[in-house]
C-alpha cells in the first residue's frame, strides 16, 4: 500500500515573499472566492490564533469568513490585510499594456 500524505497549500507559502506573491495574484485575478481562500492559506501559514488576535476577531469567525463558504465583508478583509502587515494599493488594469507610440506632428 502506498503511503500519502495531505497535501497543504499553507506549507508551501513559508516566507512573507512567497505568501505576497500569492495574495497579489489572488487580488489580480479579480476572483473573490481566490483572494478568500489566498488570504485564509497565508493565515494558516502564519497562525490563524495569531492573526484572529491582531484582527480583533476570534479564531472561529475567522475561519468562517476565510472558509469555503465564507463572504467576508470589505470591512473584514481590510482587518485580515493589516493583521497580515499588509496593504492593498491600486494601478491601471492597463498599466500593463504596451503604450501605444505618440504621434510627432
Amino acid at each position: 500500500m502506498t503511503k500519502t500524505t495531505r497535501f497543504d497549500a499553507a506549507d508551501y507559502l513559508d516566507t512573507e515573499e512567497r505568501q505576497v506573491a500569492y495574495i497579489a495574484a489572488a487580488l489580480e485575478s479579480g476572483d473573490a472566492d481566490f483572494v478568500r481562500d489566498a488570504l485564509g492559506l497565508v493565515a494558516r501559514a502564519r497562525g490563524m490564533a495569531g492573526i484572529a488576535k491582531k484582527a480583533g476577531l476570534n479564531r472561529e469567525s475567522l475561519y468562517k469568513a476565510l472558509g469555503e463558504t465564507g463572504n467576508p465583508e470589505f470591512g473584514t478583509v481590510m482587518r485580515i490585510v493589516h493583521a497580515l502587515g499588509l496593504t492593498l494599493s491600486a494601478r491601471s488594469a492597463a498599466s500593463g499594456r504596451t503604450p501605444k507610440p505618440r504621434r510627432v506632428a
